[in-house]
């Protein structure tokens, strides 16, 4: 559709600008009631139209070549308000005994480390050398399996029976105990162990 003479730009070529006033002149006000319909109050739906009709100038030229201009223009208010939203969630300040645990306290896996290092020892020699090496060293299995001359499934079998000895000697030694989905909850050394 051509526009007329007098609404082109001195090349006689349409505007970015053009494109948009006349298609923000056509539908500003619903836009608005829009916002106002779904933003918290009125001078935050004022904000957000403010934030819509930059966004639209932004566009340029680009702007004379969307096929809708109408739902661009609601499209960008939609975004606009879900970011309004994200901005706006509500914060509780915590009070000052949950701000941090203390420094000495570990989560129970982590403070596991000495316990493993004394059990280690009541190992096997093939199952405590995979559990150094693969779980603690941090050698992949298949590189095990290689610098061990195993195949790569009984490396992986040697590694489970393995990890299943140093569990039962945490259990028995640390007196580990597991929650319902068999995290660490808790150890309590026995025996000096």
């Amino acid at each position: 559709m051509r526009q007329p003479e007098a609404s082109r730009g001195q090349s006689g070529v349409d505007s970015g600008f053009e494109c948009v006033l006349r298609a923000w002149q056509s539908h500003e006000a619903e836009l608005l009631g829009f916002l106002r319909h779904h933003a918290s109050d009125a001078d935050s739906a004022q904000d957000l139209l403010q934030e819509v009709f930059v966004k639209a100038l932004r566009q340029g030229r680009g702007f004379c070549t969307l096929d809708n201009p109408r739902a661009w223009l609601f499209q960008v208010a939609r975004n606009a308000l879900i970011d309004a939203g994200r901005m706006q969630r509500p914060s509780v300040e915590l009070p000052d005994e949950l701000a941090a645990p203390p420094a000495d306290e570990r989560a129970p896996v982590d403070a596991l480390d000495a316990c493993i290092a004394r059990n280690l020892p009541f190992l096997g020699d093939e199952d405590r050398d995979i559990v150094q090496r693969c779980d603690l060293d941090g050698l992949t299995v298949r590189d095990y399996a290689e610098s061990a001359g195993l195949s790569l499934p009984a490396a992986k079998a040697r590694l489970l029976r393995a990890r299943k000895r140093l569990r039962d000697a945490l259990v028995e030694r640390c007196g580990v105990r597991f929650d319902p989905d068999g995290s660490v909850c808790c150890h309590a050394p026995r025996n000096g162990a």
